[in-house]
Formats: C-alpha cells, sequence, structure tokens
C-alpha cells in the first residue's frame, strides 16, 4: 500500500513538474512571439500629415504608400524598429564605443578603440550642421523608430536574453549608424598604413618597390590606363624574408586574407534589348541574421501630380534613404573604392612644452577629452582621448601617431544620398554623388535613356603637392621629420572624376584600380584588391552581346569560373612531376585529384579547386608567415596581405623568375618550396583527420554565419544560424562566398522597367527567429535564383494613421 502511494505520488510530481515545464516553455513562447513585427490593423502614430499603407508581401517585403517623403521616413522607421531594432542598436554602439555596457568586459577592447574617435560628439556637432529639411527627415525617422519599439508586445527577444532594457533611439544614432559603416569600409587603412611602414623600415628602395607594386597586370581601369610595369626582382632579399612560419597551416589567415569585395556594373541602352540601362550591384560584406540591408518599396506623390516610386535596400538605423536601388529614371549601386581617405602622422612631445603636441606643422596644444565606458557588471572605465588638429592619437610601436581620416572632417556625413531619389538624369545623379556624405564608394548609375556613367560617391580628400600615387606620403605612416599630411580639407565636387558613356557600353568595378592615367591621384590607394575579380567581371560582361536583359547580366554576378586558381593549379600540376612523386603516395594522391576533380569552377565538388587554392596559401605561409608575427606586434590586423593585396601576383613573379636571392632560409630551390607548400597541405588535412578524397570545396566553404545574440547565448545557435550549405565561388571571381563573408545582396534593374528587376540577399526581412521572414529567401541566395524585385502581392497590410 506505501509502495503504491509513494508510486502515486511519484507519478503525480513527475506530471506536475512536466506540466511546470510546459507552462515554462509556453511562457517563453508567447513573450518571445509578442515581440514579433506587426503586420496587420491599425496604429494611431504622432507626426504623420496622412495614412500610411505597409503592405508585406509573402516575404515580408513592404511596400509603403504615404502622402510625403517625410511621412514615409516615419513609417520606414516604425517597421526598422519593429524588425530590426538590435542590428540597429549594435550599429550605434559599434561606432559609439558602447558595446561592453550590453556585453560586458569582453567588449571593452573593441570601445576603446571606437572611443577613440568620439564619434558620439561628432554626431551631434554634425546634426547641429545639417540644414533644417534634412534634420526635419531624421526626427520624422526617429520618430517612428520610438513609436515601432513602444509597439511591440514585449521588447525584441535579444534584451530578453541580456537582461537588458533597450535604449530609445536618438537623431545622433542614425549618423552612428553611418560611421559604423566608415569603420567597416575603410577601418583597415590603419593597420595596413603601420604594416607598410614596417616594411619601409626594414627594406630598401629597389626591395620597396617589388614588395609593394602600385599595380598588377590583372588590372582593369575603366579609363584603360598604360599597363604597369612591374619593378625588377632586386638581387637581394630583406633580411626578414621568408621567416620561420608556424608549424601549422594558418587557415584562420586564408579565413579572412582575401575576402574583399562588391561588384557593380551597368550596361549601356545600345546593349540591353530595351534601350534602358541596366544597373546590376552585389556589396559583399560579413555576413550575419539578420541580413544588413532590409528592402522595400515606397510610393509617394513626386509633386508634378504623379507618383514617385523607390525600390531598393536601406540600412537600418541609417538615415531611411533607399541605399542602392532605383527611383524609376536612374538606377545606382556601390562597390567600395579602397582609395586612401587616412593618414598616420607622426607627432612628438617634450618635457619642456607640457600640454602640447609636435605636428609637421609645428607645436599646437593639445586636447583632452574624458569618455565613461559603461560596462555590464562592473563599474564604469574612464578613457582619456587625446586630440591634435590632425585627428586623434594613438599608439603603435613605440611612436604615437595622429589619425587623419576624412571621416573625422566637418561635411563627411550629410543626407545629400536624399537627392539621388529624385535624380532624373544619370548626369543629375553624378553630380549629387559627389556631395553625398557616405564612406567614399565606386557609383555606378544608369538612366531609363540608356546612359552610363562612373564616378565616386561620398568625400574625397583634396590631395596636396607631392601626394601623387605611389609617394611616400600617401600610403605609408608620416614621421615627424617627413612632409605633411597628404591632404587637407575635402575636395571640389566639380574636380570629381567621371566615365561617361564608353565606347564598349560598358562599365564594372570591384574594389581594384579604377583608374591609371588622370584622376588616380584624387584616389590614392587605401589597398586596391588584386584584379583578378575585376578582369574577369568586365570580359564575362563583354560575352553578353548586343541585346541583353535583366536575367542575362543577373547571372554575370553568379560567375564563379576558377581563372585566377587556374595559374596556381598548373604551378602546383607541373611541379608535381615523376622525380617529386617517387616514393610520395600523398603528393601522387594530391596530383590526381587536381587532374580529376576540377571543372575549371569554385564548384561545392571539387577537391582540385580546394587543393590549388591551398597550395597557394601555403606558399604565403612559407614566405610571409614570419613576418606576419613581427607586423602583428603593430596591430593585430596588420598583415602582408593587407600591406600588399597583389601578394598572389608578387609570388608568381617569383616563381616564374626563380631569382637565388629571394629564396627563405634552408631552401635550395622555388622547386623545394612549391613542394615544400604541397607537403604543408598534406599536413594540414593529416592533423585534421580529412581524407584527401573528402576535401572538396563545399566541404570547406560551408555557410557559417548567424545571429550576434548566439554568441551570449550558444545553446540558441541552431534556431539562429543559417543553414550549413555548401557555397560555390571564391574570392578573386565574381561570385565572392566564403563561410561568413560574401554577397550580401544581389540586384539587377532597369529604371523604368523595375518590374524586370531581380533580386536576393542571405537571410530574411526580419531578425526574428520565430517570423516567416527569418530566412525567407535565403535558400535562393544560396542557390543563386533571382527572385522579383519589387514586392510581390499584398498578403498582410498594416495602416498608420495620424493620431487624434
Amino acid at each position: 500500500m506505501a509502495a503504491r502511494r509513494l508510486t502515486s505520488w511519484t507519478r503525480r510530481l513527475a506530471l506536475g513538474l512536466f506540466g511546470l515545464i510546459l507552462l515554462a516553455a509556453l511562457g517563453v513562447w508567447l513573450v518571445l512571439r509578442a515581440s514579433l513585427a506587426q503586420v496587420d490593423g491599425r496604429q494611431a502614430a504622432t507626426l504623420l500629415a496622412a495614412p500610411v499603407t505597409i503592405a508585406r508581401d509573402d516575404a515580408g517585403v513592404p511596400l509603403m504608400r504615404g502622402s510625403s517623403r517625410l511621412d514615409l521616413a516615419y513609417a520606414t522607421g516604425f517597421v526598422h524598429a519593429q524588425e530590426r531594432f538590435f542590428q540597429m542598436d549594435l550599429l550605434r554602439r559599434t561606432a559609439g564605443g558602447e558595446l561592453a555596457e550590453l556585453f560586458g568586459p569582453r567588449a571593452l577592447p573593441l570601445d576603446r578603440a571606437r572611443r577613440l574617435h568620439r564619434f558620439r560628439a561628432r554626431a551631434a556637432q554634425a546634426l547641429a550642421s545639417l540644414p533644417p529639411a534634412d534634420r526635419a527627415f531624421i526626427d520624422r525617422y526617429v520618430a517612428g523608430v520610438n513609436q515601432g519599439l513602444g509597439a511591440l508586445g514585449a521588447r525584441p527577444f535579444e534584451y530578453l536574453l541580456t537582461g537588458a532594457a533597450p535604449r530609445p533611439w536618438r537623431a545622433e544614432d542614425s549618423l552612428l549608424a553611418v560611421w559604423a559603416m566608415f569603420i567597416d569600409l575603410q577601418g583597415n587603412q590603419e593597420p595596413r598604413e603601420l604594416a607598410r611602414g614596417w616594411l619601409r623600415a626594414h627594406s630598401d628602395d629597389a626591395q620597396l618597390a617589388f614588395l609593394l607594386p602600385q599595380a598588377s597586370s590583372w588590372d582593369a581601369p575603366l579609363d584603360g590606363g598604360a599597363v604597369f610595369k612591374d619593378a625588377p626582382v632586386p638581387a637581394p632579399a630583406p633580411a626578414w624574408w621568408g621567416g620561420a612560419p608556424a608549424p601549422k597551416a594558418s587557415l584562420a589567415m586564408r579565413e579572412r586574407g582575401d575576402m574583399v569585395g562588391s561588384n557593380n556594373y551597368a550596361i549601356a541602352g545600345s546593349r540591353s534589348a530595351s534601350g534602358a540601362a541596366i544597373v546590376s550591384d552585389d556589396m559583399h560584406l560579413g555576413l550575419q541574421l539578420p541580413n544588413i540591408w532590409y528592402r522595400l518599396a515606397l510610393t509617394y506623390p513626386d509633386g508634378q501630380g504623379g507618383q514617385r516610386r523607390l525600390v531598393g535596400v536601406t540600412l537600418p538605423g541609417a538615415p531611411p534613404l533607399v541605399i542602392a536601388g532605383s527611383n524609376g529614371k536612374v538606377a545606382w549601386g556601390f562597390t567600395n573604392s579602397y582609395g586612401d581617405y587616412l593618414d598616420l602622422v607622426e607627432v612628438g612631445f617634450e618635457r619642456a612644452r607640457p600640454g602640447q603636441v609636435r605636428t609637421p606643422q609645428g607645436w599646437e596644444p593639445l586636447a583632452q577629452h574624458v569618455e565613461t565606458i559603461a560596462v555590464k557588471g562592473l563599474p564604469a572605465e574612464r578613457l582619456v582621448v587625446r586630440e591634435s588638429s590632425l585627428g586623434p592619437l594613438r599608439e603603435a610601436g613605440g611612436k604615437t601617431y595622429a589619425i587623419h581620416w576624412v571621416a573625422h572632417e566637418p561635411g563627411a556625413l550629410n543626407l545629400h544620398h536624399l537627392r539621388l531619389e529624385e535624380a532624373a538624369t544619370l548626369d543629375a545623379a553624378l553630380s549629387i554623388a559627389a556631395l553625398d556624405g557616405i564612406p567614399a564608394q565606386n557609383f555606378v548609375a544608369g538612366d531609363a535613356a540608356g546612359n552610363i556613367g562612373w564616378t565616386v560617391a561620398g568625400r574625397l580628400p583634396r590631395r596636396v603637392a607631392g601626394a601623387e600615387i605611389g609617394a611616400s606620403t600617401a600610403s605609408y605612416p608620416i614621421l615627424a621629420a617627413g612632409a605633411a599630411p597628404s591632404w587637407n580639407g575635402l575636395l571640389a565636387p566639380g574636380d570629381y572624376p567621371r566615365i561617361v558613356n564608353p565606347p564598349d557600353g560598358q562599365l564594372s568595378t570591384a574594389n581594384s584600380r579604377t583608374l591609371l592615367g588622370p584622376g588616380s591621384e584624387l584616389l590614392g590607394d587605401g589597398g586596391f584588391d588584386l584584379g583578378a575579380r575585376s578582369s574577369q567581371l568586365r570580359d564575362r560582361l563583354r560575352m553578353l552581346g548586343p541585346r541583353t536583359d535583366a536575367a542575362a547580366a543577373f547571372a554575370v554576378a553568379l560567375d564563379d569560373r576558377a581563372l585566377f586558381i587556374t595559374g596556381w593549379r598548373q604551378r602546383a600540376l607541373a611541379v608535381l612531376d615523376e622525380a617529386s612523386l617517387r616514393d610520395q603516395p600523398r603528393r601522387a594522391a594530391f596530383r590526381r585529384l587536381l587532374e580529376t576533380s576540377w571543372s575549371g569552377r569554385a564548384d561545392v565538388d571539387s577537391v582540385g579547386y580546394r587543393l590549388a587554392r591551398d597550395f597557394m596559401w601555403a606558399l604565403h605561409d612559407l614566405l610571409f608567415a614570419g613576418v606576419d608575427a613581427q607586423l602583428a606586434a603593430l596591430d593585430p590586423k596588420a598583415t602582408m596581405a593587407l600591406a600588399n593585396p597583389r601578394w598572389p601576383a608578387l609570388l608568381a613573379r617569383l616563381l616564374d623568375e626563380q631569382p637565388a636571392g629571394w629564396l627563405p632560409p634552408g631552401r635550395r630551390s622555388w622547386r623545394e618550396v612549391q613542394l615544400a607548400a604541397v607537403d604543408r597541405v598534406l599536413d594540414e588535412f593529416e592533423r585534421e583527420g580529412v581524407a584527401l578524397e573528402k576535401a572538396t570545396w563545399g566541404a570547406r566553404n560551408t555557410a557559417a554565419f548567424a545571429h550576434p545574440i548566439s554568441l551570449a547565448a550558444p545553446l540558441l545557435r541552431p534556431w539562429l544560424a543559417v543553414p550549413p550549405d555548401r557555397l560555390a565561388g571564391d574570392a578573386h571571381m565574381p561570385r565572392v562566398a566564403g563561410p561568413k563573408f560574401g554577397q550580401s545582396e544581389r540586384m539587377t534593374v532597369s529604371p523604368g522597367r523595375e518590374e524586370e528587376g531581380l533580386y536576393n540577399m542571405p537571410g530574411g526581412q526580419s531578425g526574428h527567429p520565430l517570423s516567416p521572414y527569418f530566412l525567407h529567401g535565403h535558400a535562393d541566395w544560396v542557390r543563386g535564383r533571382p527572385l522579383p524585385l519589387l514586392p510581390g502581392a499584398a498578403r498582410h497590410t498594416l495602416t498608420l494613421a495620424p493620431a487624434p
């Protein structure tokens, strides 16, 4: 009897416990669902002049209709906050140096680096200088953001996991979101200059000219400039050359070393089936969930009795502008320009001059600002920022430098991008681009009449005499005893370079040199890409023929032909001759797979592609890993690949010319170096327990990006990450793809023919894992299947109506 009672109570206890778990799970699920965006119904909204309808299609892409652009700015803020507020919060905190408040002391190193720039204080100054209409535009967006946040049934789920409360949005925060893009797109220029400065200090002039060439045979400049001649290989190598690499292959470096990019291109009406220009854009960025871009379409009166329709992508948190897209008359897109927009200028101090700093212009007062960094779970940290007239000061390698960066200039940020939405012609769009307050970008545009053009969008520095391409002041630290900074103030918009309607009816950029002739000195070199992707993109466009359409143009961004890696495969095959294979079964298997598992593409099933690529990177390790270890002492990001993104061309020259004076220590021939690289790849696979036959490119190039909150809640990562899809494509080809880097969107459109426009992107419209829009369309991005650019039929409609 007692036993039966005990069993009965045990069952009741177990059932009760199970019930409590179910109730707790249900409670969590209900709270999480309460933070989903509202997609139907009606919301009373302050500051609206007239109702705005937000009609979402089955992918969650909204078409917003309003009576004015200001009302649509409000509605965009409402939608951004409901779908993406945490993403917005991270952007403002990244630029403002405020991540430790959310994530604790582990974020302090990043916050300290960001606080150096005092972007929040600069944002307040920039807001004060905006024209009243532009300030009203931002304020209207801010009001929409805060209402959207407040209208959620619960705070965004990320704050439930961190235990924090979301801060209201402020006008300064929207400018901080733009500065976050300056950091993302130009943040490597500091470590690049430090690396180049170290190389200059440890190499003679002839060695430096060979190690850091200004261009390569891969370049595809838009101006058809003369082919740059390589510097001769000097007889002796520097003393540091070929220092001992780490015993293990630097796989992490291979992850980051050659992932740069974006592609944009335009096809003139003379080559399109419709007679209108075709513009394509795929911006390559670090990938996470949700995607950085939020796609939408806007419709409002154009002031002339008609309706203006905009379609494209916005950046949640930034002022609610269509970053890349079409206004019905002009379409535009961007790639990072990689010009030189930052100087590191050495400064000095003397005990006899307290409170002063010596710059190349002489002695001046030293300003000091106290920044207070809030830290979750700990007392706030006090940081003193020292600043000169050239910029804030940082230390590296025992020296102190002023960071002289365009991002610090008054006028570097503005809302001139908004004028693009009204541009009716290519010429008008190019003029607006030169005034745009964004990180300097290659701007490619086309209009409905078939005209195409290129310029740089974003404020460019005004170069001073002696800062020409390749001059020591332009891309190396400026020493105290040397020249003045390479630029002073901002370039006049009328002096910006342009290329309009080239004879071949096409324009394309891909982060390499755009100019080799006049105008190149205006940009400088801030780390131009090698140019292999750019030349492949240009040549692929030439294959389209005279009467092409949007579908054919879109497909160019999916070109994964391994033209660049083919050369490295051929070198590996050449060195793996009969003598090298004797009594070497591993090398024999390497050669066999290079021959048989090769399709000429970076396809997911190819072993040969991965082996050829790893062979190139193993050579990199053998020659550069030693110097990289020394550069890392200056800055963790400083590497030879950053100092010279054209390093593969340098390696190719060494293998072709085989100069004995450049053999790394302990190597008797370049043949021995190449065989050591093959063996290094094989050793790595053995350490990882990977059978060579299974070492496909897809096994290495597997999607691995997730929602950033998964770092704080790793147990939830399966619900916060993309599927581990194998990805075709790689660096140095149009279809750039890596586990956490790649094409953040693909867009092709002819202005005035937006119904034919095509689009896809990684992830979906929403940042909430319970939303049906969290990953909607992601599989199409993986497979390269284009979707319509315009939103489809409305499935849900929300109306924002003026409050009584």
